[in-house]
């Protein structure tokens, strides 16, 4: 898909959603000797989020003829709309993603402005008054969607009063094609069997355990594959001179579930 800043949302799903619808085409399949009952869609961070809201796109496609198995997520990136989680509070400065650097991804992808950083930082853009994210709120509600081992003694940060202009101008904000964590149930009961590995030392440790739970309230079969010593990022690290055990035992971790499930 291409990149920030050639295009910005909604381009890159766009590209993904073709590139995927293509290629689940029964004659493209064949001229790959592709086994169409054995396809999983799998991306990691940005991959994760893309991966992720194309397969809520795929699995609301009355058309489609042949459809993913499995979706396998990596420290997916989910939402734009609490960047208080316990996670990005307890790794708000930590190496390779801190929260600053996330939110300032987030500000590139929808073509926004830096000055809206602070206010997403302490989530003037989701506050009470903030008529267009009300209904969201259940949605990415993090005090019952953590185990207790995860909220640790943090508290959720709620502002009263914000600023809707911020969703006015940035309505990407809160469309689930960008933060597929938003999605209703409706289109969360229709995914396929999911993984999601999350990492402990990652601001995106709490997207993909929330959505991974909201899955699994929806009835989906999943597996949340965590790490409490790796972060994000991790997996890429197998070749010398960086080979690190964080990346060889994520990187076995994955590819044993979908030697096992695929």
């Amino acid at each position: 898909y291409r990149l920030v800043p050639e295009v910005c949302f909604p381009e890159q799903f766009h590209d993904a959603l073709r590139a995927t619808k293509h290629f689940l085409q029964p004659d493209v399949l064949a001229e790959y000797s592709v086994d169409p009952s054995r396809i999983a869609i799998s991306g990691d961070s940005a991959g994760g989020n893309l991966a992720a809201a194309v397969c809520q796109q795929l699995s609301k496609d009355e058309h489609l003829t042949v459809r993913p198995k499995l979706q396998a997520l990596i420290y997916p990136v989910l939402q734009a709309f609490d960047f208080n989680t316990p996670s990005y509070q307890q790794n708000m400065n930590m190496p390779v993603l801190p929260r600053y650097v996330m939110i300032n991804y987030w500000i590139d992808y929808f073509n926004g402005n830096y000055d809206l950083a602070h206010s997403l930082l302490i989530n003037n853009h989701t506050a009470l008054d903030v008529g267009q994210a009300l209904s969201f709120r259940g949605r990415l509600n993090w005090t019952s969607l953590l185990p207790s081992s995860f909220k640790k003694n943090y508290k959720p940060v709620i502002q009263t009063t914000g600023k809707a202009e911020i969703i006015q101008e940035i309505p990407a904000l809160l469309d689930v094609r960008a933060v597929p964590l938003l999605a209703e149930n409706e289109t969360l009961q229709l995914q396929p069997k999911t993984y999601i590995l999350t990492c402990e030392n990652d601001v995106l440790r709490d997207d993909g355990v929330m959505y991974a739970k909201r899955l699994e309230n929806a009835g989906v079969e999943v597996t949340l594959d965590h790490f409490d010593d790796c972060f994000h990022g991790c997996m890429i690290f197998t070749i010398w001179p960086t080979d690190f055990s964080a990346g060889v035992q994520t990187r076995n971790s994955y590819i044993k579930w979908l030697d096992e499930n695929l």
